[in-house]
């Protein structure tokens, strides 16, 4: 991996990154490799990942074996800043990237990328009737070896409802709202738009309790997240090798940012406690008893 990320770093040294971090990310990495520490938080990095996703992707591949190195990302945005592609220039995969918005997808196919890789990029709108669809009449099905899952708000449906393709990483959105214990989601809606359903912007996803039980049913364990308290890591049980299987509680990291917003739209950098509170009244599933709930009966206020 050192050799590959360095080859990288050479042939993209003119890229507007901060090529010193990534060397310094590289010798913690080699040092955690020597450690075997379980956590996946030291091998982060940032190329074009928003929070280190980069980093941990290129440790965990150095564990986990790929046969078809495809990935498919969900809720992209226009594509710079995305789980995958680091995988699409640094490790040659090719890979199906879709979003809700017509003009990000545009942006993606007149960037450089788009001619330069094997990368499809598709305008829709993802719902759970309609995601195995959409995967398997773009050529995909069966084993690939990346799903990253950020949607703003139906990530558990939506994952819960793939059938037609066998990961072997997963990676999930969850919000750090709901706590290291509880087992929610927001309950599932086909038109759900994050500021919509509440002004605030928190009110969106699945806990990682939820995602971790939606993992282990799928036959999926979680073995990491990372720092910024936003993403979980899950292989495929077959494959898991040496890797240490860890419990939601002991993956939870309280969320760093600060993305609350008025009801003008306006940021508003409430705490987590605040912030949970302004959306105390909201309601959710247990997705274990498929009980509907408001958020402050499941006490994280």
């Amino acid at each position: 991996m050192i050799k590959k990320i360095s080859s990288f770093i050479k042939r993209y040294t003119s890229l507007p990154i901060q090529i010193y971090k990534i060397q310094e990310a590289l010798g913690r990495i080699e040092k955690r490799q020597a450690a075997h520490s379980s956590d996946l938080r030291q091998s982060e990095f940032r190329v074009f990942s928003q929070w280190g996703e980069d980093g941990i992707i290129q440790y965990l591949l150095e564990h986990v074996p790929i046969k078809q190195k495809v990935f498919i990302e969900f809720g992209v945005e226009n594509y710079t800043e995305s789980n995958t592609r680091f995988l699409l220039t640094n490790n040659y995969w090719s890979g199906l990237v879709i979003d809700g918005n017509a003009e990000n997808i545009s942006y993606i196919k007149q960037d450089p990328i788009y001619w330069a890789t094997n990368l499809k990029a598709l305008h829709t709108f993802i719902t759970k009737d309609n995601i195995n669809n959409i995967i398997t009449r773009n050529g995909i099905s069966g084993e690939i070896g990346l799903l990253s899952v950020d949607i703003d708000g139906n990530d558990y449906w939506v994952w819960k409802a793939i059938d037609c393709i066998s990961p072997r990483i997963v990676i999930c959105e969850y919000n750090s709202l709901f706590g290291p214990k509880s087992t929610i989601s927001i309950p599932y809606s086909d038109d759900f738009i994050r500021n919509r359903a509440h002004y605030s912007y928190l009110y969106y996803g699945a806990s990682i309790g939820a995602l971790e039980y939606l993992g282990k049913k799928k036959g999926y364990s979680l073995v990491g997240s990372n720092s910024a308290g936003n993403n979980v890591f899950f292989i495929r049980d077959d494959i898991i090798g040496n890797l240490k299987v860890l419990t939601a509680e002991e993956c939870y990291q309280k969320s760093k940012f600060r993305e609350s917003h008025n009801e003008s739209g306006t940021l508003t950098f409430l705490d987590h406690s605040r912030a949970i509170k302004l959306i105390g009244d909201m309601k959710v599933i247990d997705v274990i008893d498929d009980k509907e709930i408001t958020i402050k009966d499941i006490n994280v206020i």
